[in-house]
């Protein structure tokens, strides 16, 4: 059974490369028994499938791989993605964060319009099988596609099997190894869009508490690595929210993180305010005059309580060290790395088929001609708003157009 093209994989990535190669004969080929399981859970099964922000801004959403994915998100935006749903009679809602999602809030109409796309575009779909081996055939100029049922033969090959977390969707990494196959180095895949484990969490009881814009510092061997800004929220087992989560990718198992959870950005110039504060307010409870930090009140229960000062104590009572120990638990509170959360939910995956070895204007690798590779199979992860599936359906795209111009 001979294909123009073979695409293993039926995530937004393989889904997108399918309904936009133009007059070939084409093969998707999936192990679940449905597309896009991943892709229906995706914003509590909203589907945030892209974000209304500039391009430039879209840039800086992947770390280091901006560079790499620029030829892609440019030749498919976030504006044609949702021109893309609109031609296919589902409107799109921008929220006032810009992320986008359809209309309906239900990340089964998007999986059915890149469906419906693929079989009105002659697309062939084959469930339950999952591509065991991958070769090329050089005699006839073929890739030569395994499975335990049959093997398929095909004159361009993209490799879309997606990344190794949310495994119970089917994403365990399979695209890996049929990657190496080729000769393809794969930096080691980790967890990424995370929560953070800390060590000795004390903060359960909060759980739902969130802050607005803070500053995390990034420590590492007594050595201050970066800083990050954004939104933070206390869970029942973790720490989270976008701060954390967009920035996991760079966190590993003993890091200490620093939270400021004020509004000030300087902590000299919090020191100063926090120490003339308590100093002038003599013979006030504590609890009250904190209040004038506009912290939740329940998090500043805890914060005495882990400095050890008594609900009832006056602010003439606390000494020195009181003091400061007060200050750098609000300001400067360190939380250390025990662990990031699982391949089970960690929303994608970081590591994969190494970007340098892909042409970044077409998808195709350097290695073997005609081999392409689309979605979190490669080597680079975004942020949490919707830059995810859009660079699925980028990298899906450029792939595909790529081979139209054959």
């Amino acid at each position: 059974m001979k294909y123009d093209v073979v695409i293993i994989g039926a995530g937004p990535a393989g889904l997108f490369s399918a309904l936009s190669l133009n007059n070939k004969k084409v093969l998707l080929i999936e192990k679940n028994n449905n597309p896009g399981k991943k892709l229906l859970i995706s914003g509590a099964g909203q589907c945030n499938y892209t974000n209304n922000c500039s391009m430039s801004k879209f840039l800086k959403k992947y770390g280091d791989k901006g560079r790499f994915l620029k030829a892609a998100l440019y030749n498919f935006t976030n504006k044609d993605a949702m021109n893309f749903f609109r031609e296919n009679g589902l409107e799109s809602l921008i929220r006032e964060d810009a992320k986008v999602f359809p209309i309906t809030l239900s990340a089964s109409d998007i999986l059915n319009v890149l469906v419906r796309s693929c079989k009105e575009k002659g697309v062939e779909i084959i469930y339950w099988e999952a591509a065991k081996q991958v070769t090329y055939d050089d005699a006839n100029d073929m890739f030569l596609i395994k499975t335990a049922i049959s093997t398929y033969a095909a004159s361009n090959l993209i490799i879309a099997a997606g990344g190794m977390t949310y495994t119970k969707t089917g994403s365990t990494g399979d695209g890996y190894a049929l990657a190496e196959s080729f000769g393809h180095k794969i930096v080691e895949p980790k967890e990424a869009l995370t929560p953070v484990y800390a060590k000795n969490y004390s903060f359960k009881e909060l759980s739902g508490i969130s802050f607005e814009d803070i500053q995390v510092s990034l420590w590492r061997e007594n050595k201050k690595i970066t800083e990050f800004s954004g939104d933070f929220l206390f869970t029942h087992v973790n720490i989270s929210g976008p701060v954390i989560l967009n920035n996991s990718r760079y966190f590993e198992k003993g890091d200490i993180l620093t939270v400021n959870f004020t509004s000030f950005k300087n902590a000299e110039e919090f020191k100063k305010y926090f120490d003339d504060l308590i100093i002038s307010s003599g013979k006030l409870n504590v609890k009250t005059v904190l209040k004038q930090l506009v912290l939740p009140k329940r998090f500043v229960e805890k914060i005495m309580e882990l400095s050890h000062v008594s609900e009832d104590s006056t602010c003439s009572m606390l000494d020195k060290n009181k003091r400061k120990n007060l200050c750098e638990l609000i300001s400067n509170h360190p939380f250390r790395v025990e662990r990031l959360g699982s391949a089970n939910i960690a929303m994608v995956t970081r590591g994969g088929v190494a970007t340098e070895e892909i042409n970044f204007k077409s998808m195709e690798s350097k290695i073997v001609p005609h081999l392409y590779f689309a979605g979190e199979v490669i080597d680079y992860d975004g942020d949490t708003g919707g830059f995810n599936i859009q660079a699925a359906f980028s990298t899906g795209r450029l792939a595909a157009d790529s081979i139209n111009k054959q």
